[in-house]
């Protein structure tokens, strides 16, 4: 690991202010145009994550449920009829997100169909991020899980809490100004974490050793941290994330 790094404010301690890298994720998701379209189909993932947050916790009888089931069917069906593909370039993975995707924010429209920040993605909690006004090199991030994430009674389930770590490590790390994917991830639970509270988050640079990428992040409830989690990522070699695209969509 590289000798010339804070733990905890970023990877070198002589880059300035403004020379530090940005997240594009972030930034580009920001400047994204709310399109009519962007914007029903958001409306219409939030209707189905309310659905969800009822069906899990509901007293309904059996005839409701049957009429609700049999009204969703035939939406199911009336979907199905639609056109299929990506109505987006890219892919869901906040860690994939290099600098040189900043520059037109459309390439960051997939992040709208992530199953962890996506809008549009009706199974996302969602978590949302931010820059650290205060920290260049530091993200910070908040969620509230509803009862179709509960694990144990009245708290999360631990993978859940895991794969919003992992999100919000792999935006840090892309504060490198590179882009990476996970390699390793250590998961520390603290104390068990509740549903239906806001739970807040920040993730920073620890240091970086060529290719590699070491990224820390702790999740709180208020004064209380429940979880603390560190990453390894490991950039792309040249050509590597183009080569992954095409794959893709061959």
């Amino acid at each position: 690991m590289s000798s010339n790094s804070n733990p905890q404010n970023g990877t070198n301690p002589e880059e300035t202010e403004s020379d530090a890298p940005r997240s594009s994720r972030i930034e580009g998701f920001e400047r994204l145009e709310l399109t009519p379209r962007r914007g029903e189909s958001r409306r219409l993932a939030a209707a189905i994550r309310e659905i969800i947050t009822h069906l899990v916790n509901t007293s309904a009888e059996v005839e409701q449920l049957t009429e609700a089931a049999d009204e969703l069917e035939a939406l199911a069906r009336q979907f199905a009829e639609f056109p299929a593909g990506a109505t987006y370039e890219g892919f869901a993975e906040a860690a994939n997100a290099g600098a040189a995707m900043a520059i037109d924010p459309e390439r960051l429209a997939f992040f709208d169909h992530s199953p962890m920040i996506g809008l549009a993605n009706p199974l996302s909690p969602p978590l949302a991020m931010r820059h650290d006004p205060d920290n260049d090199e530091q993200i910070l991030g908040h969620v509230t899980f509803g009862p179709a994430y509960e694990g144990p009674p009245g708290f999360v389930h631990g993978g859940y809490v895991a794969a919003v770590l992992d999100e919000l490590l792999g935006a840090t790390q892309s504060l490198s100004g590179t882009q990476g994917m996970t390699a390793h991830i250590d998961v520390d639970y603290k104390s068990p974490t509740p549903l239906g509270e806001r739970l807040d988050m920040r993730g920073w640079l620890k240091s970086r050793d060529g290719r590699k990428i070491w990224a820390s992040a702790e999740l709180r409830h208020g004064d209380r941290i429940c979880v603390t989690s560190q990453a390894l990522f490991v950039a792309f070699r040249e050509g590597g994330f183009a080569h992954m695209l095409e794959q893709r969509d061959t």
